[in-house]
């Protein structure tokens, strides 16, 4: 019997691409006929996940990113683009 534990990392916020996931979500909610832009504005400032659809696992895959870290995201991009 071995006596070294292998360490398991389980699945962690940063391991998801943040720009690919919230792509997922604003295709799934435009499928669905939401303004995609309105229901993820309020997700993110509400807090509540009901403004995401469950949709192509929208609403699973949005409350797997931590939301500060989400509109930090957001935030750099846009700046970044202004910049350009």
């Amino acid at each position: 019997m071995s006596k070294n534990t292998i360490m398991f990392e389980g699945f962690k916020d940063n391991q998801l691409d943040k720009k690919e996931t919230l792509m997922e979500i604003y295709n799934a909610l435009n499928e669905r006929g939401y303004n995609a832009i309105d229901q993820i504005v309020g997700y993110l400032t509400s807090g509540d996940p009901s403004y995401i659809t469950s949709y192509n696992n929208a609403r699973s895959l949005i409350l797997k990113m931590d939301r500060d870290e989400l509109l930090e995201e957001i935030l750099v991009s846009y700046l970044d683009n202004i910049k350009k």
